[in-house]
C-alpha cells in the first residue's frame, strides 16, 4: 500500500492533535480502542448517510491511531482530487465493472507489512437502502481477519469501535448479531439508515 496521511510522520501527529480538538469542540466522544489481534481487520462503517461521515471517520482514525483505508466511488478519485483522496487512504471502486473486489481487498490486507484497517460501508451508498451489501463480510472471511463494528451515532454524538466479530461462515446468523449492534445508532440523515 502507498503512503497515506496516517503513515506520514509529523503530519500524522499534527492531524491527530487537530482531530482531538475539533471533535471535542463539536461535542463528540470517541469510545473504544483497537485490540492487538485486530491490527489487520475490516471495519464496518455505519451508519453511512452523509458526506460528513468521511471527515468524521478520518478524525476518529487519527484519535484512535489507526491506519485506515476506505473504499469510495471512482468519481471522487478523478483529477484534481484523486491523489489527495488516495493520500487520505482512499481506494477507488468502479461500481459499473464486475471485478473481484473481495479477493483483491483480502490480498491487500494480507500483503500489508504492518497494521491495516479496511473501512467498508455496508450500505454501499449514502442514499436510503433497505439491504446491506455483504462484501465487508466476505473480505474479512477471505482474509481470515476480524470484523470491527465501528460507528458514528449522530443522535448521541458518540463514535468509536465496538466489538469484534470473526466470520463464522454462517452469514445469516452473523448478520443478525451485526445488525442488532447497529440498531440503536442514528446517522446524520436518520431516515436513510436501517439496520433491520
Amino acid at each position: 500500500m502507498q503512503r497515506t496521511i496516517f503513515t506520514t510522520p509529523i503530519i500524522n501527529g499534527l492531524f491527530r492533535g487537530l482531530s482531538v480538538v475539533v471533535l471535542k469542540l463539536a461535542g463528540w466522544k470517541v469510545l473504544g480502542s483497537l485490540p492487538l489481534e485486530a491490527r489487520r481487520c475490516v471495519f464496518i462503517a455505519a451508519p453511512h448517510t452523509s458526506n460528513w461521515d468521511l471527515p468524521y471517520m478520518l478524525m476518529v482514525s487519527f484519535v484512535l491511531r489507526l491506519n485506515v483505508h476506505w473504499m469510495g466511488k471512482a468519481s471522487i478519485f478523478r483529477f484534481p482530487f484523486g491523489g489527495l483522496m488516495r493520500w487520505f487512504g482512499g481506494i477507488a471502486v468502479d461500481r459499473s465493472k464486475a471485478n473481484n473486489l473481495v479477493a483483491a481487498s483480502a490480498q491487500a490486507i494480507n500483503a500489508a507489512t504492518g497494521a491495516l484497517q479496511l473501512v467498508v460501508p455496508p450500505e454501499g451508498t449514502r442514499s436510503k437502502v433497505r439491504y446491506w451489501k455483504t462484501g465487508f463480510y466476505f473480505i474479512a472471511q477471505t482474509a481470515q481477519v476480524p470484523i470491527v463494528m465501528s460507528y458514528l451515532d449522530y443522535g448521541r454524538k458518540i463514535t468509536g469501535l465496538g466489538p469484534l466479530l470473526y466470520p463464522s461462515g454462517d452469514i445469516d446468523a452473523d448478520m443478525v448479531i451485526i445488525k442488532a449492534f447497529y440498531a440503536p445508532f442514528k446517522g446524520k440523515n436518520a431516515t436513510q439508515f436501517h439496520a433491520d
